[in-house]
């Protein structure tokens, strides 16, 4: 090839790249999507677990979901006050700091305290052995104990005891549910951090029924429910199973505690240090 034709072609594919290069950049202009700044700056400010406790995915649908408005500055339970009061500069907008929440275990019934229906041989996973005839438990409520929220956990928070119940790490929750959203039973909940005071079974059964099944799960006698077994009033029963409402004002839930016959409720210690399995 002579040199006059190398530099036609060079010449050529200049200006093609040129012109491809032009026409992308009229494109990008006029299709492409603009960006919040805001986005990125409440984004950065997250704590980037991705853990979902907002009702999104990710961090970056939480983030994108404040700076349009469709959901409100506290929706971050990992981040706390802290990460409020930043947004809230944010956007400009002031919003009161949020109430601390804690996960606790509503369930007793270790391997000690309840029984089996049957031997269970299958994948030792809550989600599975749950659709087997229910789960190989007596208690068709209780705690599996194969450990589905511990390993859902971001955060290390929890771990399975022993005695095979879950156990919360109450320094490193962050409240962020997703060991309630695997459990398949529904033994785990929120509860605001400052309750010493939670019933600790979610069995709907009644009587020998129960008692049969779980040393300490809750018989629906009613006891915690009435002014004589809780004066400080806050829980209603739903049918057999009472519900605490932690909002009532003047409530005393640790009445609850001493005047239930089956030892159902549970006051919250954190987990003693010796207990916490060292990693390997």
């Amino acid at each position: 090839m002579d040199l006059t034709a190398l530099v036609y072609a060079v010449c050529c594919l200049g200006a093609l790249g040129l012109g491809f290069g032009f026409a992308l950049a009229v494109v990008a202009k006029k299709f492409g999507i603009e960006v919040d700044p805001k986005v990125a700056e409440i984004q950065d400010n997250l704590p980037g677990a991705n853990c979902g406790a907002c009702g999104y995915p990710g961090c970056s649908g939480y983030a994108e979901a404040v700076a349009t408005g469709k959901v409100p500055v506290t929706g971050c339970t990992p981040g706390g006050d802290p990460v409020v009061a930043i947004i809230s500069k944010i956007m400009g907008v002031t919003a009161e700091g949020t109430r601390k929440m804690m996960a606790v275990v509503r369930c007793q019934g270790d391997r000690d305290r309840a029984v089996d229906a049957y031997t269970y041989y299958g994948v030792p996973r809550c989600s599975v052995a749950v659709n087997l005839d229910s789960g190989h438990k007596a208690c068709t409520y209780g705690c599996l104990g194969f450990g589905d929220c511990a390993e859902a956990c971001p955060f290390d928070a929890l771990f399975m005891s022993a005695a095979g119940l879950p156990v919360v790490v109450e320094e490193k929750c962050t409240a962020c549910g997703a060991c309630a959203r695997a459990c398949p039973r529904g033994i785990i909940a929120l509860i605001p951090a400052d309750e010493p005071v939670y019933l600790g079974c979610v069995n709907r059964g009644r009587g020998k029924a129960v008692k049969d099944a779980c040393r300490v799960g809750c018989i629906g006698c009613s006891i915690c429910a009435k002014e004589k077994g809780n004066p400080g009033g806050g829980i209603e029963m739903d049918d057999a199973l009472p519900v605490l409402d932690f909002d009532h004002a003047g409530h005393d839930f640790a009445d609850a505690l001493r005047a239930c016959p089956q030892s159902s409720f549970v006051r919250r210690l954190p987990a003693a240090a010796a207990e916490i399995p060292k990693a390997s």
